[in-house]
C-alpha cells in the first residue's frame, strides 16, 4: 500500500523529512489513512475496529517510543488467568508481533492486549509513521481474531 500524499499541518514539509514523533502527527496519519481517531482525556488516541480497541501511546521521556496497544474484546475471570498466560505464550513463541499478554484490570477481569513497540528517538517520516502504524493494527487484529478463534477453548 502507498503512503498518503500529505500537505496539512503537522505534517507540512518534504515526506521524507524526519520529525519527532508527536500525537498531533500520529493522528494526522491516521486521519488520512481513513480511521476515525478519538481523543481520551490524557491526550492519548485510540480507534476502534469491531470490538478490538487500538491505542497508539507515546512513551520514553520524551514520547519517542512508539506503542500500537491492542486490547481484545472477551473478558475473563481471574481465575482463568493461567490458561491466558499460556494461550500467550503460545502466540508470543510464533509470532513476532504483536507482543501479547494478559491485563487484569481493577475490577478483576482479564483480557489479553498486544503491544507493538517502536523506538523513534531519531525521529520519523510519515511515510515510516503511516507503515509502523499500519504494521501495529494489521497485527494486532490479528491476535484480536485468534483470540475470537480460541475465545470458547480459553476457559473464561
Amino acid at each position: 500500500m502507498v503512503s498518503p500524499a500529505f500537505s496539512d499541518d503537522p505534517l507540512v514539509g518534504h515526506p521524507s523529512t524526519l520529525r519527532p514523533l508527536t500525537g498531533d502527527l500520529v493522528a494526522a496519519v491516521l486521519v488520512q489513512r481513513g480511521r476515525s481517531v478519538h481523543t481520551a482525556p490524557d491526550g492519548s488516541h485510540y480507534s476502534r475496529q469491531g470490538d478490538t480497541v487500538f491505542w497508539f501511546l507515546r512513551l520514553g521521556a520524551a514520547g519517542e517510543v512508539l506503542q500500537v496497544r491492542t486490547v481484545t474484546a472477551p473478558t475473563f475471570s481471574i481465575e482463568r488467568v493461567p490458561a491466558l498466560h499460556a494461550f500467550c505464550n503460545d502466540w508470543n513463541h510464533g509470532q513476532l508481533w504483536p507482543k501479547a499478554f494478559v491485563h487484569v484490570d481493577d475490577a478483576g477481569q482479564a483480557r489479553i492486549h498486544g503491544e507493538a513497540v517502536t523506538d523513534l528517538e531519531r525521529g520519523v517520516t510519515t511515510h515510516q509513521l503511516d507503515r509502523l502504524l499500519d504494521t501495529g493494527i494489521s497485527a494486532g487484529r490479528h491476535l484480536a481474531a485468534a483470540v475470537g478463534r480460541h475465545r470458547d477453548g480459553l476457559p473464561r
